[in-house]
């Protein structure tokens, strides 16, 4: 997968999740204003390829935001990111408004957890600024027994949907959406079957980090997110979205190392 001007595959790379949100569901990822600059630092410290800045929570019951509100928490922050690192950025986001406004000041990937579904001009307006995206299954109603075929099928409108706009074929990456329109069963159910999205023919991301369907209190969940890092791994996703960027890496890294040894 091509962003920005690097090339991402033969492995398994961390994006480092950055929420630019006061009600974000894990609170140690909170970092609005200038305190983003410390958590991008250091997550591409720890070994980050990529970081994701997250100006709206979509965490379960959360409150949404319209686009001006997104657009004030992001754009200070993301102007400032892209001065001082080099280092490819994503920005989660349905609203193409606050997508062309971000890929103007040098974003590199739109994350959108509607598959391109939610705003009409948001495909038109990757394509304009040949960005990347990230497509993410949701539903307004939860998927029903048919897991496996929803999913893909979703996903497969949403490629085409990409595709017919002009958003490059290189440039696409497929997420499950563990957590959104899905039971706890079915969360675990597609984490365990993930490489069967693979099937569309286009890397995958995985975003499970310290989720709910780990059960008891978010800073609790890290043991669960890393077993569920070193699947990924196991299963060739090309990038796992996370909290915590050093101890995923070294996860990743265990896990490479064994299978070529």
């Amino acid at each position: 997968m091509k962003i920005r001007d690097r090339i991402f595959e033969g492995g398994t790379y961390v994006m480092a999740i950055i929420n630019l949100t006061p009600d974000s569901f894990y609170a140690s990822s909170r970092a609005m204003g200038d305190n983003a600059l410390f958590a991008v630092e250091r997550a591409i410290a720890e070994g980050a390829s990529i970081v994701d800045l997250g100006p709206q929570s979509t965490r379960p019951g959360h409150v949404k935001v319209d686009a001006g509100e997104e657009q004030r928490r992001l754009m200070e922050p993301l102007v400032k990111i892209r001065e001082r690192f080099d280092v490819p950025i994503s920005v989660d986001t349905f609203y193409a408004s606050t997508a062309q406004l971000a890929l103007d000041a040098g974003a590199d990937m739109i994350n959108d957890i509607w598959g391109l579904r939610y705003d009409p001009d948001m495909a038109k307006t990757i394509a304009r600024h040949d960005a990347s995206v990230v497509l993410m299954h949701n539903g307004s109603t939860m998927v029903g027994s048919d897991l496996f075929g929803e999913v893909i099928a979703f996903l497969r409108g949403s490629v085409d949907l990409a595709l017919s706009s002009g958003i490059d074929r290189d440039k696409i990456c497929l997420d499950g959406g563990i957590g959104f329109a899905k039971t706890k069963q079915q969360n675990f159910e597609l984490l365990s079957g993930y490489e069967k999205l693979s099937a569309l023919g286009y890397p995958t991301l995985l975003g499970c980090s310290r989720k709910s369907m780990f059960g008891g209190e978010a800073s609790e969940r890290l043991a669960p997110t890393l077993e569920a890092t070193a699947l990924a791994a196991k299963k060739g996703v090309l990038f796992v979205r996370v909290h915590d960027v050093k101890e995923n890496v070294k996860v990743i890294n265990e896990v490479l190392s064994g299978e070529r040894s």
